[in-house]
């Protein structure tokens, strides 16, 4: 059964069509359709950055797209892009791209994250180029007087053959833009397209490399101050006193005072994580004289109690949160952890009778897998620009989400929603830490407080002991094999704190292939924010899952590979429930396409192979990792990746990402961990946080895409969670022992 995919009808998409400039203006929506009136049109601004999203043809004929999506290093602002210039037939070199501002009136998902980005645009932007291609078409064919169907582009140039006539499309603009938009147009087929899986370098790359200013911390205004934060050295603690006086008098410091995010009675919606709604704030003249002042404060703080918030859900419902009082440690969690796996948990999904088949199965393995809590710890650390006034907010920020904080500001800032201006810069990472706005509202609130602009910092610290981590999590899983050695009973129990990683991921494979199945989940509540983080909680899942599977296939006497083709096939044909959201033949494609692409079967001396595959965020991965042992540590030769993300949009740009969450997943299956002391983070900057170093990526990455027409899905995520099950399976080769706990070298000698 394929997967479902969510689609924009394109008679929807189109939002407005107006005379702007003296070219061809299209302003666009996701979701919404209508046409402005005159006076709208005529409030249209000059400075065509702030608009949302439209595609503007000016009379010299350079094309500009307003880049609705946050740009943090995924390169949507050159992928998405090419969608547009493919169908409106462009010279790609006669395109410009710019940043839209935060504006949800005109746009309707300004959102970068969940691998959807090519996935949710394919349909909308093609279209609005193809719309904008029909009306230039329409206008010379008006203006020639010849039929429509006479005329045609290449490049941005407007042809008739019959009477030699041509116009380069910003001839035609200002006469286009008087037309109708039609309700609906052709689209190019996949194998007509000349742009889209054609490699072009990064719009921004220039920028990049030169230095430019792209970055909220690059962001300067008269009059700006630098903000701080210090808050609470450990989850469960509060502010209780502050003593300022002698910081005060530093260099350069402005003032000291206490702020609150949050009033007590707020209801948050689901991304209004905050680990900590009041803390102390230093204002002063400069990043160095603050960081100063900061090293100085004299602060206490007492422990907090518990409590309960209100959280709205998506689609309008509502659950109350309790966050529990206490010191936590990593110790305690893995007590709870392991005491919660002995007990039945809440079942998600159910096939046939497993339980029965486990007691009379002919072999039955069981094992368990656990993992720490991570912190994101993008290049970019958490900052942010405010100027609030007593009529409206400016925000400069890297947000992945400004949609979701929006309503936040406007209830702590008390102004409405359509007062606060949200400019979108260029984020230094994001990996989900940057869905959570919190530091939009510290700033905004530190701005009201002062009546004056402020950067908000973050140090390497703060950024890494706020907390919005990724769980800690655990699973067991259980097999049953029949006496001929096929998987007939199959049971996965997970849970984590505080929130399960199995939601969403019951109907994953290789449920659908196993007649008797048992999915449950559990989870612990805790005072210790956490987040959307990589691929959330398929990184985790994805990683446990292969790692299982392999020692089942070894259990049963059969090639890895072999072993999961055989379940995929099973699926295919004889599928277990309806409810299956994965699509056994693209599975078993890039299974096949890897083991091609590796040689599998043909293994060298010294070098020990691990396979694993996952499908989630609508992409299917299968990976080999090739490695070494040198003076007993791992080292990655070589991965293989095969990928089925449907048509590829940006070619280099998709290697370039899947390399990415490649080396991205190898760093933290060996050395990702967060662990905790009586509430106290013990890790607070790289010299005790472990990541992957240059000399420690693979040799060589080999990324293979899978040619097809489907339409495309996303790449930021996907390859994340395998690479881990594939590195474990291939360190079990390596040494003869399996990975359960996470990060793999764990207890070993890791700041070398």
């Amino acid at each position: 059964m394929e997967s479902v995919k969510k689609t924009i009808n394109r008679r929807d998409f189109l939002k407005a069509s107006a005379l702007a400039g003296g070219g061809l203006m299209l302003s666009f929506s996701w979701l919404a359709g209508c046409k402005p009136t005159t006076e709208e049109v005529s409030k249209l601004p000059k400075e065509w950055f702030e608009l949302n999203s439209y595609i503007k043809i000016g009379d010299n004929g350079l094309v500009t797209l307003m880049a609705p999506n946050p740009e943090f290093g995924s390169n949507v602002k050159t992928s998405l892009p090419m969608m547009l210039a493919e169908e409106l037939d462009i010279d790609w070199k006669n395109v410009k791209v710019e940043q839209a501002d935060f504006f949800p009136e005109r746009f309707d998902r300004q959102f970068t994250g969940g691998s959807l980005a090519m996935q949710m645009a394919w349909k909308p932007l093609r279209t609005a180029g193809a719309t904008a291609r029909h009306m230039l078409i329409q206008a010379a064919a008006q203006t020639w007087k010849v039929p429509v169907s006479e005329i045609t582009t290449k490049d941005g140039v407007l042809h008739h053959k019959g009477s030699g006539k041509e116009a380069g499309y910003g001839e035609m603009a200002s006469q286009a833009a008087k037309l109708e938009v039609p309700k609906e147009v052709p689209l190019k087929k996949v194998g007509d397209f000349k742009i889209i899986g054609n490699s072009k370098r990064n719009v921004e790359g220039m920028n990049i490399v030169t230095g430019k200013p792209l970055f909220t911390l690059d962001y300067k205004q008269d009059g700006m101050l630098i903000a701080m934060i210090a808050h609470p050295p450990a989850f469960g603690q509060k502010v209780k006193s502050v003593d300022a006086t002698s910081v005060k008098s530093m260099p350069g410091i402005k003032d000291v005072f206490t702020i609150k995010t949050l009033s007590d009675d707020y209801e948050r919606n689901s991304f209004d994580t905050t680990s900590f709604t009041e803390m102390i704030v230093l204002v002063g003249n400069s990043t160095w004289e603050v960081m100063n002042a900061k090293k100085a404060l004299k602060a206490e703080w007492e422990k907090s109690p518990e409590s309960t918030v209100t959280v709205a859900g998506w689609g309008g419902g509502k659950q109350s949160v309790r966050i529990p009082a206490g010191l936590e440690s990593t110790e305690g969690h893995q007590a709870q952890m392991a005491e919660m796996a002995k007990k039945p948990g809440k079942a998600l999904r159910r096939d046939g009778n497993p339980e029965q088949v486990f007691k009379t199965a002919k072999k039955v393995i069981e094992r368990t897998y656990t993992a720490p809590f991570l912190a994101h710890n993008a290049m970019e650390p958490v900052n942010c620009f405010a100027h609030v006034t007593a009529d409206k907010a400016v925000i400069v920020a890297p947000i992945q989400a400004p949609e979701l904080i929006s309503q936040t500001l406007a209830a702590r800032l008390g102004l409405p929603k359509d007062k606060i201006h949200i400019k979108l810069a260029r984020m230094g990472g994001g990996f989900g830490q940057r869905a959570y706005g919190h530091h939009l509202v510290e700033a905004a609130v530190i701005s009201q407080k002062l009546q004056a602009p402020v950067k908000l910092v973050y140090t390497r610290e703060d950024d890494m002991t706020y907390g919005i981590y990724r769980p800690a999590y655990t699973a067991t899983y259980k097999a049953a094999l029949d006496e001929n050695n096929n998987l007939i009973a199959y049971q996965v129990k997970a849970g984590g704190i505080p929130e399960s990683p199995l939601g969403f991921a019951q109907n994953r494979f290789p449920a659908g292939a196993v007649d008797n199945y048992l999915a449950e989940e559990w989870m612990i509540d805790s005072n210790i924010t956490i987040g959307a983080f990589r691929a959330p909680r398929s990184n985790f899942l994805g990683a446990v899952e292969q790692s299982f599977l392999d020692e089942v296939a070894e259990l049963a006497g059969k090639d890895p590979i072999e072993f999961r083709l055989e379940l995929l096939e099973r699926a295919k044909n004889k599928p277990v429930g309806k409810e299956n959201d994965y699509n056994p033949e693209r599975y078993a494609g890039v299974l096949k396409l890897v083991r091609d692409k590796s040689n599998w079967k043909q293994t060298k001396n010294g070098v020990y192979r691990g396979v694993s595959a996952y499908f989630c965020h609508n992409t299917y991965v299968a990976q080999v990792i090739d490695l070494t042992m040198q003076e007993n540590k791992p080292v990655v030769e070589k991965v293989y990746a095969a990928v089925d993300c449907g048509v590829v949009v940006n070619p280099d740009a998709a290697t370039n990402m899947s390399e990415g969450g490649i080396i991205d997943g190898i760093g933290n299956a060996l050395y990702g961990e967060m662990t905790f002391q009586a509430g106290v983070p013990q890790k607070n900057n790289f010299h005790t946080y472990r990541m992957i170093r240059h000399s420690e990526a693979p040799k060589a990455i080999e990324v293979h895409f899978v040619k097809n027409q489907e339409d495309p899905t996303g790449l930021g995520e996907p390859l994340f969670p395998p690479i881990f099950a594939a590195l474990a399976n291939a360190l079990y080769k390596a040494t003869g022992q399996r990975e359960y706990t996470q990060p793999f070298l764990q207890g070993k000698k890791q700041l070398v």
